[in-house]
């Protein structure tokens, strides 16, 4: 390798940079100059039961790295932990975080001059935030997830941590007993690991796997079992590996390889939220990626497992049923992957999965053949109309029919809506309207994971629709509609809707509208004002200055 510490010697002609001193003093020997220099990004954090197994996995990958002739240098990046945060002022750190993870790996990464990185992370946003710094520098890079909880268990039933927001619904409307509703808030988490269905983290360390930006099987894996500690240490393996055959971010991830992660994403009924990842992962490539991409996508892929949130099973169960590599291998035996995109581990996708069957086991039913799917198209609609010119973004598993007209039942914020449901003030046939949450309104695009919940707790999950300029959780499903953009903070047309107005819902038609006359808009439109800002120093006051639409992945350069 190049040794990066002599350009002090070549300016001043000392036979020593004094650089090399500072690795001394950290254990360097002579020989360790030569070697490359691998980072660890470690998200590892007590804040969490996501993050809360990680530096076991980065203790196996600097191990792997100095059997492997590489030198480690560790470094740690923050998490934000969602499922606390949720319903709060504090959500609004959540999606700035992906922003301040991506910013400390390039940071610590490219001051360093290190030769490649290694991205250790749990919770939502450590992966995107991971992959929108890795592509961004395009430097030798690898991922590994943390891995996924086990569900915990109740009265014969799997509970994971939506169980417990939705407890909140039932339990209120008078459908749970307290002594149910305080056994499932114990029991719901029985160790570490991010949380356990089809939610946003495991949406995408699923779709990292299938871009190739981490190892085969490794997105799957329970953050407790031994497997999750072997595939760390096989991950840094592959990084050396890459960082010597010059493999980049580049090389992997191109807009086929992203078709790829959506593919899987549409296929396993993933998270709204690898909408605005992916679009945030892809501008960080400059790879051309938008909101028609995914619904050409959603068209050509249809929902093969059946996995929480709407669905019956959690991600340790899809690891039993083979995996990622084994839908993975569905989808490219019916012809919607790529299987020459290139993959981290030197392969391509086709020969990574050259012995996995093209048929799933006949003794599960997570994973579904091709003949007999969930749904027969994916889950995430893109829906436009005069309520969301730029586009919005539905999920709409789960529901017998996603199509709604109702009066608007509007809000300027999550907790004067959730307020209302706990009241029993929204009806059936209600169309609620949820603004100003979005990146630069809110700031910070809070989830919703809280209402959505409650609605389906008091039982109105199919007969109430939500609409927001905000986002969702990982763990909603309901007739729901996020990223509703123009936002309403910058004078969108979800700004303009009054209390009573008919909205309509159509994931068919893939129509969002207000069912108002056009020159009655225009007549508010003229007499709308610009509120201001909620916060105006600070990370969120920094955040709201820089951040753009989420139609464009909420991107902050």
């Amino acid at each position: 390798m190049t040794d990066k510490y002599r350009s002090f010697t070549i300016t001043h002609g000392v036979p020593r940079s004094p650089n090399r001193s500072m690795l001394r003093a950290i254990g360097y020997q002579d020989a360790d100059f030569e070697k490359p220099i691998v980072g660890i990004a470690n998200g590892h954090s007590t804040m969490n039961p996501c993050n809360a197994g990680i530096q076991p996995l980065a203790d196996a990958a600097d191990a792997a790295a100095r059997a492997a002739g590489a030198m480690p240098q560790m470094f740690g990046t923050i998490t934000v932990t969602d499922g606390i945060s949720m319903g709060t002022e504090g959500m609004k750190y959540s999606l700035v975080s992906r922003e301040v993870i991506a910013d400390a790996i390039e940071t610590a990464t490219q001051s360093q001059f290190m030769d490649g990185v290694l991205a250790i992370g749990g919770c939502d946003k450590n992966l995107p935030g991971a992959m929108i710094g890795i592509c961004r520098m395009n430097i030798p890079a690898i991922c590994v997830y943390g891995g996924t909880i086990k569900p915990g268990h109740h009265k014969g039933q799997d509970l994971q941590i939506v169980s417990v927001f939705e407890s909140v619904g039932s339990f209120s409307a008078g459908k749970m007993s307290k002594e149910d509703f305080e056994c499932i808030e114990r029991k719901a988490l029985p160790g570490v690991g991010a949380c356990g269905g089809m939610y946003t983290a495991n949406t995408m360390s699923s779709s990292v796997e299938a871009v190739g930006m981490s190892l085969p099987y490794s997105s799957t894996m329970a953050a407790e079992d031994d497997e999750k500690r072997v595939s760390a240490a096989k991950s840094m393996e592959a990084l050396v590996a890459a960082v010597k055959a010059g493999l980049k971010p580049s090389d992997i991830v191109t807009k086929k390889s992203i078709e790829n992660a959506f593919a899987v994403i549409m296929a396993t009924g993933g998270s709204t939220n690898g909408v605005l990842h992916w679009l945030a992962i892809a501008h960080s490539a400059g790879v051309p990626w938008n909101l028609d991409d995914i619904e050409r996508m959603r068209q050509k892929v249809p929902v093969l497992c059946d996995l929480k949130p709407s669905g019956k099973y959690v991600a340790v169960d899809l690891h039993k049923a083979g995996g990622i590599p084994q839908v993975m291998k569905i989808l490219l035996a019916n012809g919607v992957l790529h299987g020459d995109c290139m993959t981290i581990t030197g392969k391509t996708v086709a020969e990574n999965l050259r012995d996995v069957p093209a048929e799933p086991r006949k003794d599960q039913d997570v994973i579904r053949p091709w003949s007999n799917p969930m749904y027969e198209h994916g889950h995430l609609a893109i829906l436009r109309g005069n309520l969301a010119p730029d586009g919005a973004v539905a999920k709409i598993t789960g529901l017998k029919n996603p199509v709604i007209t109702g009066p608007a039942r509007v809000f300027e914020s999550e907790p004067d809506c959730m307020d209302a449901i706990l009241a029993d003030r929204i009806k059936p046939g209600d169309v609620l309207v949820i603004r100003y949450e979005g990146p630069k309104g809110g700031p910070g695009m809070r989830e919703m994971l809280a209402p959505t919940a409650a609605l389906i707790g008091k039982g109105l999950g199919e007969s109430v629709g939500l609409i927001t300029d905000g986002r969702f959780s990982g763990g909603t499903w309901g007739m729901v509609v996020g990223h509703v953009t123009p936002e309403a903070f910058s004078g969108g047309p979800i700004a303009l809707v009054k209390e009573g107005d008919s909205i309509t819902i159509d994931a068919h038609k893939l129509l969002l509208q207000l069912n108002v006359d056009e020159a009655e808009i225009a007549k508010r439109r003229a007499a709308w004002k610009a509120p201001k800002p909620r916060y105006t120093t600070g990370v969120l006051g920094k955040y709201a200055k820089l951040v753009g639409t989420a139609s464009l992945g909420a991107v902050t350069d």
